[in-house]
């Protein structure tokens, strides 16, 4: 557990620190640096939604549901008896990255955005798109975190063991 609760504060502490450079730096100065013309850059925006900026409630609902699925997380982990890395790791991503993003909601009202990768703009059946939200630490996390789940989902959760019980033949 310890393993566990090392990677959220890494990744709490990573993910505002980043998101402070973000507002002393593009926000407050030059909003967008470039590092490999057309393709990445720091770039500042305010996100009030969800991932890709989707805005499907409130935001004192989303810090709700963001508290809410973080509680729940953390509850299965801490009831878990398995303690192995490969278990922790992609838990603590998603609840590391899911507390980060929660502290902008509650500060802010809204969570700061920067890193941009330019993988495509422009239109799409008569209709302007950019391909690739702006993201952030935080958001990284909660996607390697879920990515590993499904990566790794038989070895985490294998066919046969006590907490998988399933009727369906």
């Amino acid at each position: 557990m310890k393993l566990f609760f090392t990677v959220i504060l890494l990744i709490i502490t990573l993910d505002q620190w980043t998101k402070k450079l973000a507002v002393t730096f593009l926000r407050d100065g030059v909003q967008s640096i470039t590092i490999i013309p057309d393709f990445f850059s720091l770039t500042y925006a305010e996100n009030r939604g969800v991932a890709f900026g989707l805005e499907f409630a409130p935001p004192a609902v989303l810090l709700l549901l963001t508290g809410l699925i973080t509680a729940i997380v953390l509850f299965y982990v801490i009831r878990s008896k398995n303690r192995s890395a490969l278990f922790l790791l992609p838990f603590a991503f998603i609840t590391g990255g899911g507390i980060g993003n929660m502290i902008d909601r509650m500060t802010l009202g809204r969570v700061v955005d920067f890193i941009y990768f330019d993988l495509y703009h422009g239109h799409i059946f008569g209709t302007w798109v950019s391909l690739w939200p702006i993201f952030n630490v935080a958001d990284s996390a909660i996607t390697i975190g879920a990515c590993m789940l499904i990566l790794f989902h038989n070895k985490l959760f294998p066919v046969g063991s006590p907490e998988v019980k399933s009727d369906v033949r």
